[in-house]
């Protein structure tokens, strides 16, 4: 038997933070409590010495480019850096190729990470203009949600056909999860910049391009079909205040229909940092102004926002130095997530408690993930050790994506992430990731 206790713990679950200490056996929390002790030898011990435990995080909207683009990134290299940022558990989304818009291939995807991932595994089943019978036949015991993608992606899978939208919401009573970008606003706003610019549209103006009001329209579209509909609708990476509008905190979470989620980036960054960081910060939807990013913060706080997820997409360096128009979007985030977050509670934006939330609890009601989420008993030891004040710097040396660049590097994070346990696995410790492959399939509550 695998039996670790972690003693000593600042123990952070639903909205308390509590000393104690946390036994593991085999892959489940079996005790929680004050000077917990053991008589077997063969228990590892571990002194947390009073740094927080959080339960892992769980990366609702990941893009770790297996199968067809490993050139930027495969499940193996992106799980491993996801570990050692302190997520346990991902969600990927389906536009790898071939994209993931049959039961065949987004079984392959699942095969794939059986065999590789360091952290635990859902794929997103994608649809298309032309692909609503395959989409019925996803199994939601086992798969995290449908994706539609109403901004162009990779391949086929922008659905702009209405007729085919409204009977995918009305049709599968699966989490719909939406990538929200107006197409035809985009193409107009481009045509103006291209005009005036030619080939040589800066950087700057991407958020001008992929605009509030390309978001806000369509944003504002799925949420009445969602509502028209009764469709259980979740909207990935928000980006402006406009969209805020559109939100309540009236209600439970476990009572909302509608759920909204922002990104690491677009709660960091501002459009004035596209003059030092150029398309290392391209992303889709475009970071916006320092308006839009208070916006995106007071949602949070008020509960308006409920998930804070990375959209990690990682591209190589060379594709990212090309010109504005032809660089790619995304860019690398998840072993820099949770340390990001506790950076911001260190300038006093947000609790611990909110961040575990809100990274952690959220996803885990949401998705109706069994048994993981937070720190229980009986529940999976997906668990992480952060030491608040272990400042360190973000360098080429440590960056563990395999495209090989942050856009924190040169960060100095004041929190360190020290442990990770992935169902009561050691994975990571002492800035390693030790070669244990102990994710599973994530399995859901309905």
């Amino acid at each position: 038997m695998n039996r670790v206790l972690i003693k000593n713990a600042k123990i952070v679950n639903e909205g308390t933070i509590f000393e104690g200490d946390v036994l593991i056996e085999d892959e489940l929390i079996v005790e929680i409590g004050e000077n917990i002790s053991v008589k077997s030898s063969s228990t590892k011990i571990i002194d947390a010495e009073g740094n927080y435990l959080i339960p892992g995080a769980i990366d609702d909207q990941v893009h770790f480019r297996e199968p067809g683009l490993t050139h930027k990134g495969d499940i193996a290299s992106e799980s491993r850096a996801a570990v050692a940022g302190g997520i346990t558990s991902f969600i990927e989304q389906p536009n790898t190729i071939p994209n993931a818009v049959t039961q065949e291939i987004l079984e392959e995807k699942y095969k794939i990470a059986e065999a590789s991932s360091y952290a635990n595994y859902s794929f997103m089943m994608g649809a298309t203009n032309d692909n609503l019978e395959e989409v019925l036949k996803t199994n939601p015991k086992n798969v995290a949600g449908i994706k539609i993608f109403l901004g162009s992606s990779t391949g086929n899978m922008l659905v702009d056909n209405e007729a085919v939208l409204e009977k995918i919401f009305s049709s599968t009573p699966m989490l719909i999860a939406v990538h929200c970008e107006d197409e035809q606003t985009i193409k107009d706003n481009l045509a103006k910049y291209i005009e005036e610019y030619g080939d040589d549209v800066p950087v700057t103006a991407h958020h001008l391009i992929r605009s509030a009001e390309a978001c806000y329209i369509s944003s504002s579209k799925a949420i009445a079909l969602a509502k028209k509909t009764g469709a259980r609708l979740h909207v990935f990476h928000l980006s402006t205040a406009k969209e805020m509008e559109l939100f309540s905190n009236k209600i439970p979470l476990e009572e909302k229909k509608i759920t909204a989620e922002v990104c690491i980036h677009h709660l960091w960054f501002t459009n004035e940092d596209y003059a030092t960081k150029g398309n290392l910060i391209k992303w889709n939807p475009a970071v916006k102004t320092a308006d839009d990013r208070k916006a995106l913060w007071e949602a949070l706080l008020d509960d308006r926002i409920d998930v804070i997820a990375t959209d990690h997409a990682p591209h190589t360096l060379e594709e990212k130095k090309q010109p504005y128009l032809k660089a790619p979007s995304g860019g690398p985030l998840v072993q820099h997530a949770v340390v990001a977050m506790f950076e911001t509670f260190h300038q006093g934006k947000i609790s611990i408690e909110k961040i575990v939330e809100k990274m952690a609890h959220n996803p885990a009601k949401i998705f109706k993930i069994e048994k993981r989420g937070f720190i229980k008993e009986g529940y999976f030891a997906d668990l992480v050790i952060v030491n608040p004040g272990s400042p360190w710097n973000v360098k080429k040396e440590n960056i563990l994506y395999k495209c090989a660049w942050s856009p924190f590097e040169n960060y100095n994070f004041k929190s360190r992430i020290m442990h990770t346990f992935v169902n009561g696995q050691l994975v990571y410790s002492n800035s390693k990731v030790k070669e244990i492959r102990a994710g599973k399939r994530l399995l859901f509550d309905r």
